[in-house]
């Protein structure tokens, strides 16, 4: 008998036992978010530039969730294109989620927005900044395992606003997945990384 899993209970643990699913640790399984990242253009960089300066602002208050939102992953999702045709987005699908922080219960949810059938973005809220990224992995998999497209790589993404993490899943025989390392909000040049990276799955996928 096949079991059910409520999407906001699923674990890697679940994914591995149920569709043998593994993580590879090739360095050549997931280059696309190393190798062959387009440039960004002088405006580009400038909105990037303005994105910190708001997230800098927002740091020193207490906001809602969907401020962050708005001011940090709507920019990045525009410059990339994910906007436009022939990608669509959907938030229809939010789940509820819960972590356990000591002797603290963290409620949020996570917001899936299915981009073409092989991007996904999940969009993490929660009360808390640090809101682990970690359980939103094992629902992007879940999510990209369903997916119709069985002969192609398909792509994901997990942020809460400022952190941002990608993965990548091929679904052969056995489904292999890798993830990218994790990028920080107002480290380096994470965002424009992360900028670049969307720019450069983008274009694979259409």
């Amino acid at each position: 008998m096949t079991q059910t899993i409520a999407a906001d209970k699923i674990t890697l643990y679940d994914l591995e036992q149920q569709f043998q699913l593994q993580q590879s640790f090739a360095p050549d399984f997931f280059p696309e978010w190393q190798r062959g990242l387009p440039a960004l253009t002088t405006a580009e960089q400038e909105r990037l530039q303005r994105v910190k300066a708001i997230a800098a602002n927002l740091e020193r208050r207490s906001v809602l969730e969907n401020t962050v939102k708005l001011a940090i992953v709507a920019p990045l999702l525009d410059l990339a294109g994910l906007f436009l045709p022939p990608f669509y987005v959907s938030t229809e699908d939010a789940v509820e989620i819960e972590a356990i922080d000591g002797d603290l219960a963290v409620r949020g949810r996570i917001d899936i927005l299915v981009i073409k059938e092989r991007l996904w973005v999940l969009v993490i809220e929660s009360k808390r900044a640090e809101f682990s990224l970690k359980v939103g992995i094992p629902q992007v998999l879940s999510d990209m395992l369903a997916a119709p497209t069985q002969d192609l790589p398909l792509y994901g993404l997990v942020t809460n606003g400022t952190d941002f993490l990608f993965t990548k899943l091929l679904r052969q025989k056995t489904p292999y997945y890798a993830k990218s390392k994790q990028f920080v909000l107002g480290q380096n040049d994470d965002l424009e990384q992360v900028l670049q990276i969307l720019k450069r799955l983008a274009a694979l996928v259409v």
